[in-house]
């Protein structure tokens, strides 16, 4: 994490703003069932947050704080070992109190405490901790929108979260042109004086070899091509575990794909849609993104060619809206080659710390560090990453058998030298 030379106190309050916001369209918003390990109801996701800001913020500065309820650690705390026991996440979904206007009172209460301390100006010694509370608040907007839409995918009429307008642009998959970057040693992680999690440090020095860069996401229409080839039903085409959560779990298309017996569907968070060939594909596994890569005779690109090829910063408009809330066609979006603001982008690199790399003392340094086995690299970000959370080294992380996520595939392979 780096330190800033200011922090604006209103993004504090803005972003929370919109953590509120993102919630209203869920009704009724005690959420009592739970169908997947990964996955919280949206009123957690408001009292962690809320919980975050008075645990590292709050208790540690303004003397003689007093929690707005002692039991809410337990049940609002997320994998913080340090700070004592936690309510199990597969059983968050059946917690019925408190509920979401006490969650709603409970972040009032600390949002007042936060106007009193920071309104005025953030001291100092306080940037990092204020900055890495936003920004942590940030990525749970995001995930707010992930969860409430495995959520709603198990409503037995599917309901949507809210109406949205993304219009289709064409039937046809544009076509897939490859950028050639000639590799060599470069300086990745990274750089300057904004904002970085502490996973994106130290900046150091990576051998790349040629490669050559798909220049947009892989679409539905393709993917449809692998599925119509076997491509779930051909073991060479996949790692071991992948086929084995194929056989398993009886994988056969996307997440979220449907057949309601007039062509293809997706299920997204404005309800069941027609599938259209020309958007990105969307909540597939690191697994199945690397069976289709190898079906489609590339390979995934790791994380530091995906580094190189990007632009540093996401073009205006490539983040959250909340009129769209679902990934868009190329020819439609706001980053004509995808790099921001559709999808996250799974990578060949496993998750593992930087050359030099140590965690913050304390619980803060549980944020990312103990995560670094068992996962893959994703970047880029997707329609649902908040406006300014965006960035070239951005590292975010899921296991390979994940698909709840917003994540989609860009393909890569090697240059002929």
């Amino acid at each position: 994490m780096s330190s800033n030379d200011h922090v604006d106190p209103a993004r504090l309050f803005a972003t929370r703003d919109l953590t509120e916001a993102l919630a209203a369209p869920l009704s009724p918003e005690d959420q009592t069932v739970q169908s997947m390990p990964d996955v919280s109801p949206t009123k957690w996701h408001r009292a962690h947050t809320t919980w975050f800001f008075e645990t590292f913020l709050l208790q540690p500065e303004v003397p003689r704080y007093r929690p707005v309820d002692d039991r809410y650690a337990y049940l609002f705390n997320s994998y913080y070992e340090a700070l004592g026991d936690r309510h199990p996440r597969v059983a968050r979904g059946m917690v019925s109190r408190p509920g979401a206007a006490e969650v709603g009172e409970y972040r009032a209460a600390v949002d007042a405490s936060l106007e009193q301390l920071v309104g005025g100006g953030v001291p100092e010694r306080l940037h990092d901790i204020v900055e890495l509370g936003i920004q942590h608040e940030q990525q749970h907007q995001e995930l707010l929108l992930m969860d409430a839409q495995h959520v709603l995918s198990g409503h037995p009429v599917a309901a949507p979260y809210a109406a949205t307008t993304r219009p289709s642009t064409g039937d046809q998959p544009p076509e897939l042109t490859w950028r050639f970057h000639e590799g060599g040693v470069h300086c990745v992680g990274h750089e300057g004086d904004a904002f970085g999690f502490d996973n994106e440090f130290p900046r150091h020095e990576a051998l790349v070899t040629p490669f050559e860069i798909a220049e947009r996401l892989v679409t539905c229409g393709e993917w449809q091509s692998f599925v119509d080839d076997g491509g779930y039903e051909r073991p060479e085409l996949w790692m071991s575990d992948g086929w084995a959560a194929v056989c398993s779990q009886g994988w056969a298309a996307p997440l979220y794909w449907i057949d309601r017996g007039a062509g293809p569907a997706v299920f997204g968070l404005s309800g069941d849609r027609p599938m259209v060939p020309d958007e990105p594909v969307s909540h597939v596994s690191w697994f199945e993104a690397d069976a289709f890569a190898r079906w489609a005779g590339a390979r995934l690109p790791t994380e530091f060619e995906w580094e190189l090829a990007a632009p540093a910063e996401p073009p205006p408009g490539a983040s959250l809206d909340t009129a769209v809330l679902g990934p868009r066609a190329a020819s439609g979006s706001a980053d004509p080659q995808q790099w921001y603001g559709e999808l996250w982008q799974w990578t060949e690199s496993a998750y593992r710390p930087y050359p030099g790399f140590r965690p913050a003392n304390g619980a803060i340094g549980e944020y990312n560090g103990k995560f670094m086995v068992n996962q893959q690299v994703l970047r880029g970000s997707s329609f649902g990453t908040p406006d300014g959370h965006a960035r070239r080294s951005y590292r975010n992380f899921y296991p390979p058998s994940g698909r709840w996520m917003f994540s989609g595939v860009r393909l890569a392979r090697d240059a002929v030298r």
